[in-house]
This record gives C-alpha cells, structure tokens and sequence, in this order.
C-alpha cells in the first residue's frame, strides 16, 4: 500500500526586488524609504527562522526518500498490512479446508481470491467451497443421510458465514422432507409385509382343509357281522358264586 507524505509541498520565497539606484532628482527621504531597513525587526526574525527550519524538514525528508526506501511510517504501515493479510489467509485457508474435509465425497476442492501485499507474496482474503445439496433419487434413507454430511460440511468451520448458515438450513430442510418419506415408506412396508403373512396364514388354512377332504373315509359296518351275532343263543343271565 503506497502512503503519500503528510507534510506539505514545498513553496520556495518570493524573489526580493533589487534596490533602485539613486538619482541626483530624488530626495534622500525617498532614497531612504526606497532602501531596505538596516536590521530586520524582530517578528521578521522569527519568521525567518521558522521557514529555515521547515525547509531544513523538507529538505532532510527528500534527502530520505531520494533513493526510493519508504519512510519509518510506511514501513510501519506495510508490516501492519502483512500481518493483517497473513492472518486473514490463515482463517480463509481453515475455513475451507474445514468444510472440505467434513463434507468428503459431497464436497469439492477449495477455490481461493487472492491480494498480493505489499512484500509480493500473494495472500487469500476469501474462499470457497462446492458442495452437492441434491437429494438422492427413490432414496429417502440415503437422502437422509447425505443431508446429514452436509448439514456438518456446512457448520464445521469455527465462524460459519452467511452462506454456511443458508447451506445448514437447506439440508435440514431436505433431511426432514426425507424422513416424512422415509416413515410413509416404512409403514406401507408394514402394511404389505402384514397383508403377505395374512395370506400366506389363509393360504396354509386353505391347504389343511383340502387335504382333509382328500382323505378316505372309513369303511361302513359289516351287515353280515349282525345277522351272525342275531343267531347266537342268548348267554345265561344267572351267575352262580362260589364260596
């Protein structure tokens, strides 16, 4: 950064006029009031004096900037400057870095803006970083979790700016479209795991019954065997006991 002097430019003194020489017609009053007085009174001293010593400043300042070095103020300046610019590097380049290493796979290579102080070197003042917000295609769950990558991505930095704050809250918007989809899934998955095992029940009821109807029934009665036991005589009623 070039800083100008401060002191003012300076003007040299106006010429003092030549003393007239005198003519035989002019009268010695005049003569003398023409000349310049003997001695300086003594406001013209101190005047003198003054402007002697800041043409003597001037004079020293552009003997020290002659050569081309930048005074004790600008170098002041210029380092102040250095160190500003090295500290803002350093924050940009961990800021970044930040939100590159957490958001991995959905994240993109930091891209710096570089100023080049006043020692030449080139130091980054801003940043940033791409990172993919879209949600994953018939995938709540790997939506969901994507979301979540990117919600930490976007806070890792110690100071989210702005824009991380914009990112943070678009992820966790999508992250909670992505878990209404993701329940609605779950239970019509439940719903049709519980109407299979409904069916394969009916379906195992279903087989019980026709394979009792294919068994064979047993055989009917003998008649022959009745007409034979009507033949028979008819046993004694009366049981004798013996002592």
């Amino acid at each position: 950064m070039q800083i100008g002097s401060s002191l003012p430019s300076f003007v040299p003194s106006p010429p003092v006029a030549p003393t007239r020489p005198l003519s035989a017609a002019v009268s010695p009053d005049i003569a003398r009031a023409d000349q310049p007085p003997a001695a300086p009174t003594q406001e013209a001293q101190a005047d003198s004096s003054a402007s002697g010593r800041e043409a003597a400043d001037r004079s020293a300042e552009r003997d020290g900037r002659g050569d081309g070095e930048p005074s004790a103020q600008q170098q002041r300046l210029e380092r102040l400057e250095i160190a500003e610019l090295s500290q803002r590097d350093r924050e940009v380049r961990a800021h970044e870095q930040a939100h590159a290493a957490v958001g991995g796979q959905y994240a993109g290579a930091p891209s710096y803006s570089f100023k080049r102080g006043p020692d030449g070197q080139r130091y980054a003042v801003s940043g940033e970083v791409s990172i993919d917000t879209a949600p994953v295609p018939n995938d709540p769950e790997a939506t969901l979790r994507k979301m979540e990558v990117v919600l930490r991505a976007a806070l890792a930095p110690v100071e989210p700016s702005a824009q991380d704050l914009r990112v943070a809250a678009q992820a966790q918007a999508q992250a909670a479209q992505a878990r209404v989809e993701l329940a609605e899934l779950r239970r019509a998955e439940a719903v049709a795991a519980a109407e299979a095992r409904q069916a394969e029940r009916d379906a195992e009821e279903g087989d019980e019954e026709d394979r009792a109807a294919q068994q064979p029934l047993p055989p009917a009665p003998s008649l022959e065997l009745y007409r034979r036991l009507g033949e028979w005589p008819a046993p004694d009623s009366r049981i004798d006991l013996l002592a």
